[in-house]
């Protein structure tokens, strides 16, 4: 029996994690930092339930709640390969590595791999390991409804291979400055995209991170795209054929 999906929902919890209530249901959550991430909101720095997380990078600001995220709720993790055997090697059982380029379905869910220009370790005994490449995910949820996870990257020519190969309606792209690109980079990426709406993330949360989404505003507006500034903890609602 054919059942009826409600649009997505989509939380920025601060920095570059995100909580989503997929149309059918299903609950994801990318990259997650949330009991140290001085932008999480309180009541959302426990996840009681969840179906899914997709892990772009092995830094703490992306990972650091993982393992015990994974183990309370026995979520299913997507992450690169080098990383996904350390999960392996810390206890996770539900656990799938990916590598650039793949695709896979997951949960009514299609989920490809794709670049990053970034690095990737996870200290492990006060000591850096490799964690295998950076990438981002572009996912198609149940309604059809493309979104690019940029993950850490900078700007690279790539990018519109991404947009004419896999087509997504939005993206969430860093634009903090320092460590991944900033608001000049960011306007590049969604015009080699070719997208139309894109959500600034990885920005505000240290001193270094400078960037800001009055700046991506300034610089891509003119061009008929529009900023999704989201408020940490404050849901966002997608329905694929408004978007």
């Amino acid at each position: 029996m054919f059942e009826p999906m409600t649009p997505l929902s989509l939380t920025w919890l601060g920095h570059a994690t995100f909580f989503i209530v997929s149309p059918a249901g299903k609950r994801i959550l990318v990259d997650p930092w949330l009991a140290t991430n001085p932008a999480c909101p309180p009541s959302a720095k426990k996840i009681a339930a969840l179906d899914l997380m997709l892990v772009t990078h092995g830094h703490d600001d992306h990972m650091a709640d993982a393992i015990s995220i994974a183990r309370a709720t026995g979520a299913r993790v997507i992450a690169p390969h080098e990383l996904s055997l350390w999960f392996t090697q810390k206890g996770l059982q539900q656990v799938t590595g990916m590598n650039l380029g793949g695709t896979l379905s997951a949960l009514g869910l299609t989920i490809t791999m794709v670049k990053a220009e970034h690095s990737s370790s996870v200290i492990d005994e006060g000591r850096p390991v490799y964690a295998g490449a950076a990438s981002g995910f572009v996912v198609r949820f149940e309604n059809d409804l493309r979104i690019y996870f940029a993950g850490d990257t900078a700007v690279f020519s790539d990018m519109r291979l991404i947009g004419e190969l896999y087509r997504p309606s939005i993206a969430v792209l860093p634009i903090g400055n320092t460590l991944t690109m900033g608001p000049e980079e960011a306007a590049k990426a969604c015009e080699l995209l070719g997208v139309r709406q894109v959500i600034p993330m990885h920005y505000g949360t240290s001193p270094r991170l400078t960037g800001t989404p009055a700046q991506l505003r300034e610089l891509v507006e003119p061009r008929g795209i529009e900023v999704l500034e989201q408020r940490a903890g404050e849901p966002a609602v997608f329905d694929a054929v408004t978007v």
